[in-house]
């Protein structure tokens, strides 16, 4: 059985995504949608792919289309994923699944009752690096007591991954930490229970906060400090610090070492070393198995609500999650 789908997002993302979904047996890119018609037919061209709009119904309307993967703007992810679930097409969606709790909350009311894969772009669960520690930990052989993340990226205007101009504002909290948040929470396998973040000044054009501060702490009693900024004149990404029990091991997407800078092989932890390749594989595995994907919004959604949390404490306004 082949898999039809349509990618929303002809961006830095949705190119991430189309290369990924060549790799990957049983799966077909039969549409693309995106914001300028002739933008669009030329993305679709790039890909061989013959259908190009700029209307999402349009596809929904597919029969022929069996799933969509959204690497659209932030502000567009909720209600998107919303309508294509009403559409009975499976959805992943790419992080973050939206940028006000009430808006994730309605994703997973609207899939609530049906059969249909609904997941989230979390591409750390799926890094080798991070998969590999999740092992050790779900084995009993590490357990995590603290993580140290730093997030930077120098990114003053607003552009994309590539550079490129964008149409949409990015933001540390409802993006970038998203990722952190719910990998603490992921690899620790307990709730945070206490969460508290200061910011910078806000950006005079853009409005959104440049640098900001995150410190957490879950049930378990592990904490994680978390850093980030848009200000940081260098290399950007990410670099995670896992402090365990029988190890200290250094993540940076793909790559592991240990706090010695001994390099680890994870080349062998997954059929791929790309962590969107092996996202999308769990995407299309879960629907080819009528299965709960790992990232899914039900097991995503607790990360948005620190996030909602932090953004009430930012705000001057939050009752606290101690």
């Amino acid at each position: 059985m082949t898999i039809k789908v349509a990618l929303a997002g002809g961006g830095a993302f949705g190119a991430k995504h189309m290369d990924a979904m060549k790799l990957i047996d049983g799966v077909e890119v039969v549409a693309i949608v995106g914001r300028e018609l002739d933008r669009t037919r030329s993305f679709a061209d790039d890909y061989g792919v013959e259908h190009a709009t700029i209307d999402l119904a349009d596809v929904l309307a597919m029969a022929d289309v069996d799933a969509v993967v959204l690497a659209t703007p932030t502000q567009l992810h909720a209600e998107q994923a919303i309508a294509t679930l009403r559409a009975g097409k499976h959805v992943q969606v790419e992080i973050p699944l939206c940028d006000a709790l009430a808006d994730g909350e309605a994703v997973l009311d609207a899939h609530r009752g049906t059969d249909l894969v609904a997941m989230v772009g979390h591409t750390r669960r799926f890094n080798p690096s991070h998969q590999w520690v999740h092992r050790r930990v779900v084995a009993g052989d590490l357990t995590i007591q603290q993580m140290d993340v730093q997030t930077y990226f120098f990114r003053r205007t607003n552009t994309n991954a590539l550079g490129q101009p964008r149409s949409w504002t990015d933001h540390l909290l409802w993006h970038h930490a998203a990722h952190t948040v719910d990998l603490f929470q992921y690899q620790t396998g307990s709730p945070v229970v206490s969460a508290h973040a200061v910011q910078g000044p806000m950006h005079p054009e853009l409005g959104i906060a440049m640098d900001m501060s995150i410190q957490l702490k879950t049930q378990s009693e592990a904490i994680c400090t978390l850093s980030l900024s848009f200000n940081n004149d260098g290399p950007f990404g990410t670099t995670f610090r896992y402090i365990g029990d029988t190890g200290t091991y250094l993540a940076k997407y793909d790559d592991l070492e240990t706090g010695r800078g001994e390099q680890i092989d994870v080349t062998t932890v997954d059929v791929s070393t790309n962590g969107i390749e092996l996202q999308d594989r769990e995407f299309f595995a879960a629907i080819a198995e009528g299965r709960e994907p790992n990232a899914s919004v039900a097991q995503v959604l607790p990360c948005y609500r620190v996030l909602h949390q932090l953004e009430r404490q930012l705000e001057g306004s939050s009752d606290g999650t101690d």
